[in-house]
């Protein structure tokens, strides 16, 4: 099953994402931080990563880059509350597949995730 990270310190927009993700045939990893995020990325190896730009400590924009360093093919969805230009330019240019607005409609992050994230997969019985 195609594994998705979702990294987001707030857990409204964590668990609203997972429900869109496994209502379309996700397996969805949960990250409630950068820290845990990059643990869980190592340790699960996720198909792809959808990331919150702003959050303690670990924030995306450093993770984002880390990311790209350890896991150059990786898919990154930066999504965040800043609107489109500098920041997403600056997301983009540092590796991010997509860079997504948090106040996206649910059929505008569904559209987003079938251009960048690979298609569900089902495990070998």
């Amino acid at each position: 099953m195609t594994k998705i990270l979702v990294i987001d310190d707030d857990s409204r927009d964590r668990e609203l994402l997972a429900t869109v993700l496994e209502e379309r045939g996700y397996e969805v990893i949960l990250a409630d931080s950068g820290g845990t995020g990059l643990m869980l990325c190592h340790r699960r190896d996720p198909d792809a990563v959808v990331l919150d730009l702003h959050m303690p400590g670990i924030d995306g924009h450093h993770l984002l880059r880390q990311l790209q360093t350890l896991h150059p093919s990786l898919p990154v969805v930066v999504f965040s509350g800043c609107g489109p230009g500098e920041v997403e330019q600056d997301v983009l240019n540092h590796g991010a597949t997509a860079f997504i607005q948090k106040a996206f409609s649910l059929d505008q992050f569904g559209l987003a995730l079938q251009e960048v994230l690979p298609a569900p997969s089902k495990r070998d019985s």
